[in-house]
């Protein structure tokens, strides 16, 4: 089992930025991916970025929404991934949930609710 443990969401200006991180235990495959998920009320749950472990291959991926804004990265050494947000505008609201997806199947966090004021 993994667990998945979010921290730093909150409120933040329109314009502002606010970094989560995402925290991961338990029985950790080398290979995996981490990353966010968000779901804004009233609209599909979209995936905001994405980004492999350091023995998988690939890129790591963003939402066309959050490219330029949003920077997704990770420390392999603590199973630890953070999204970096800036230039927060009021679509960006939403409760972001952290997940990490290995060979078996996906783990998720209890997410952490960003609110974007104007």
């Amino acid at each position: 089992q993994v667990q998945l443990v979010e921290s730093g969401g909150g409120l933040v200006q329109a314009g502002g930025s606010l970094r989560l991180s995402c925290a991961a235990s338990g029985r950790i495959f080398s290979i995996n991916h981490m990353g966010w998920y968000r779901q804004a009320p009233g609209k599909q749950r979209e995936l905001v970025a994405s980004i492999p472990s350091s023995h998988s291959g690939g890129a790591s991926l963003y939402a066309d929404s959050v490219k330029g804004r949003f920077t997704i990265s990770r420390d392999n050494a603590k199973n630890t991934v953070y999204l970096q947000m800036g230039s927060l505008n009021l679509e960006d609201t939403a409760v972001y949930t952290c997940f990490l997806r290995d060979s078996e199947r996906d783990y998720w966090g209890k997410g952490t609710l960003v609110t974007v004021s104007s």
